[in-house]
């Protein structure tokens, strides 16, 4: 478990085996509540390689010292992306 905002990842292996790897985060907000979005990718067990970029907003909750996962919201594709940044971008501009 993370103690500070800076340690939690989504990165996650299953053994040696590297199945989440990430590839950037931004902290939007910290405190007893966090939130942060990250920019990762799955391994295609398949072929051994990784697959397209994902995206995904995650909140945590720090309780007794420790950071825990609370809620998430997946991104399921670089177009559903493009629509949120419009959308945000039309709002912000307005």
């Amino acid at each position: 478990m993370a103690e500070t905002v800076d340690e939690l990842t989504v990165e996650y292996h299953e053994g040696e085996t590297m199945t989440v790897k990430e590839l950037d985060k931004v902290i939007l907000t910290k405190g007893a509540w966090a939130t942060v979005m990250f920019r990762y990718q799955d391994l295609d067990r398949k072929t051994g390689e990784f697959g397209p970029d994902k995206y995904t907003i995650r909140r945590y909750q720090k309780r007794n010292g420790e950071y825990s996962q609370r809620s998430k919201f997946n991104i399921s594709s670089r177009d559903q992306a493009s629509q949120i940044i419009n959308a945000l971008t039309k709002w912000t501009d307005e």
